[in-house]
């Protein structure tokens, strides 16, 4: 059991990388598109869709691995105990809010994957103004917002968390200068996300 659940954590933890870790940042890149207007969006999103064989590697490299990310993922989370003994004040808090912004992850993608790619299967044209339609909506605006943020952060620090439990950081000094490296990240990506964001809402916005 203990063996069992040793390669369940670590294939959750690599999972969380790789793919999904580098879809996000794949899906957050073709989403700034759009700050350069529709047609740039629609002809990156045009061309993600025209991908060969685009069903099998979003059912292989995405949604199995998102699904059991999230699924084992909630089942640590209502297993886990703190571990401020270990990590001290500040990576505990890290570990709470891994914990529950990965919960709200599932919520989230549930109902993004809904309004976009059910959508489209149903009949709607993925494109500009799909998003811009949804984001419209000031509830949905804001719940997008936070979705985008929560994101970026359980990927940012599960980075730091990949690190620690495959062994590729293992002295104070290397951990905290990791810490400073995922911070940069989630800044980075934070901006690309909201950005796209308000370029569905405000095309005209600078920031």
């Amino acid at each position: 059991m203990a063996q069992r659940d040793f390669v369940s954590r670590r294939l959750h933890s690599f999972l969380g990388l790789v793919p999904i870790g580098l879809f996000l940042v794949v899906h957050l890149t073709v989403n700034y598109f759009a700050t350069r207007g529709p047609e740039s969006f629609n002809k990156a999103a045009g061309f993600m869709e025209s991908l060969p064989y685009l069903l099998f590697l979003e059912i292989v490299f995405i949604y199995l691995p998102i699904i059991f990310h999230a699924i084992y993922g909630v089942y640590i989370a209502f297993q886990a105990k703190t571990n401020v003994n270990r990590y001290g004040f500040f990576r505990n808090w890290m570990f709470f809010l891994q914990r529950w912004s990965g919960i709200f992850l599932v919520i989230f993608l549930a109902w993004h994957i809904w309004e976009t790619r059910i959508a489209m299967a149903l009949g709607t044209t993925l494109n500009y103004d799909m998003m811009a339609n949804i984001l419209a909506n000031k509830g949905m605006l804001v719940f997008y917002i936070i979705g985008i943020l929560a994101a970026v952060f359980h990927f940012s620090n599960g980075l730091w968390s990949f690190c620690v439990h495959w062994g590729l950081i293992v002295s104070p000094r290397a951990q905290r200068i990791t810490t400073y490296a995922t911070v940069v990240v989630f800044i980075l990506l934070a901006y690309v996300g909201i950005r796209a964001v308000f370029a569905f809402t405000n095309p005209g916005l600078a920031f």
